[in-house]
């Protein structure tokens, strides 16, 4: 376990060292901006809903506000069996914009992925664009990610996904940093290595031929955006990661609904881990090998809990046995590691101020935390309880500034 320890924080820090320089750097994408008057692709634009009255008319009205020729986008919202007033809203504002969405109901629901894959069915875009219903993106997210996809090895692109509800409270306030972390640091550093970049749900765009060939999302995954993600990786399709290709939205706002969710993620990876073990039989495919990896870090969330203890035990006891030593390195490895984060969560918050050193204690606490739900999954998986997809709550609460300047726009 020492060894695997070592191995797993060594093997992380390239990718959080880059995204950080990065994040320095503040750079942008080294792309050229695509004309208006250029031959743009047909974007059919997805949006799942079951119970979203609180935030479905945002997202439509923010969708119809994007900045993209009309005639080259279409929105499919698939009413998942809704029993609020989901359905009544859509059609309220599909009726007055009938050339643009399309509303689809399902009476009979299951899981995110089977809503994707029935409007999937109606799609007749070149790309395929996911966003959830608390989603807030930004009027220039079509154009920008097209770009990317000039590249015809390109299969997939990942946009950016900020919090909308930062400032609710201290827990919201966290999960937005680690968000800004996950993407602008992570991601980024992974997509400037040429490493695997998982596709995460929402803000994703995929090419719609590529996605009919792979059977569209599988329904009965818990991680149906990260299997997909695998998928096309074992198919030597290409995935980009889009700095700016911008939405925001919704995280949870209490420890139940995280707890929820977490568990839902962590159950899903280990699943995925197990299922796409395939993917080592290649291991010299370095994209490959890091997707492997990174499902991999369920587990290693798992072992930390015996990492602490470890931890407790390596430096309480005056010994100069090499075991010991090594133990102690394991730690300083972990705490390193976590402290490269913390730094990137430090420039995050704005404005950049010494007084954001303060955030740095919270990186150990929520990393014990997220170790503890990933063994509460693992266990779920050990004593086979019953898989549940369930949606996160939505609270229709958008509290950061940017996010409530999308709305003032769109009103």
């Amino acid at each position: 376990m020492v060894i695997v320890f070592c191995v797993w924080n060594i093997y992380s820090i390239p990718a959080l060292a880059f995204g950080f320089r990065n994040l320095i750097r503040k750079r942008e994408s080294n792309l050229n901006s695509t004309k208006k008057d250029s031959k743009l692709p047909l974007i059919s634009i997805i949006v799942p809903a079951k119970n979203e009255e609180k935030v479905i008319g945002r997202l439509l009205k923010s969708l119809l506000n994007i900045d993209y020729p009309n005639s080259k986008m279409e929105i499919l919202v698939v009413d998942d069996n809704s029993t609020d007033n989901t359905g009544e809203i859509c059609k309220k504002i599909a009726d007055k914009n009938p050339s643009r969405i399309r509303i689809f109901r399902r009476n009979k629901c299951s899981t995110k992925a089977g809503a994707l894959n029935f409007g999937l069915k109606h799609a007749k875009g070149d790309l395929v664009a996911t966003f959830d219903a608390d989603s807030l993106p930004e009027s220039n997210a079509l154009l920008n990610v097209v770009k990317y996809f000039e590249d015809s090895k390109v299969a997939g692109v990942q946009g950016t996904i900020f919090c909308s509800n930062s400032d609710e409270n201290m827990l919201t306030k966290f999960l937005s940093l680690e968000r800004s972390i996950q993407y602008e640091v992570y991601q980024n550093g992974k997509d400037h290595l040429g490493l695997f970049v998982s596709l995460n749900g929402t803000c994703q765009f995929i090419r719609t031929n590529v996605l009919r060939e792979m059977g569209g999302w599988t329904e009965n995954s818990l991680a149906e955006d990260m299997e997909l993600s695998l998928r096309l990786v074992e198919q030597d399709h290409k995935l980009r990661y889009a700095s700016d290709v911008k939405t925001w939205e919704e995280t949870p706002n209490n420890l139940e609904s995280m707890f929820k969710q977490r568990t839902r993620w962590f159950r899903g990876n280990i699943e995925n881990m197990v299922k796409f073990g395939r993917l080592l039989r290649k291991p010299a495919n370095k994209v490959r090998l890091d997707a492997e990896i990174q499902l991999f870090g369920t587990l290693i969330a798992v072992m930390c809990v015996l990492n602490y203890v470890m931890a407790a035990w390596a430096f309480s006891l005056p010994s100069n046995q090499a075991i010991v030593w090594i133990m102690r390195l394991t730690v300083i490895l972990t705490m390193s590691t976590l402290a490269l984060t913390g730094f990137s969560l430090m420039l995050a918050v704005k404005p950049l101020k010494i007084s954001n050193v303060l955030w740095l204690p919270f990186i150990y606490v929520y990393w014990g935390l997220q170790s503890f739900i990933a063994l509460y999954a693992i266990l779920l998986m050990i004593f086979r309880r019953p898989m549940n997809w369930s949606k996160t709550t939505r609270s229709g609460v958008v509290s950061t500034l940017k996010a409530k300047k999308i709305l003032i726009n769109i009103e």
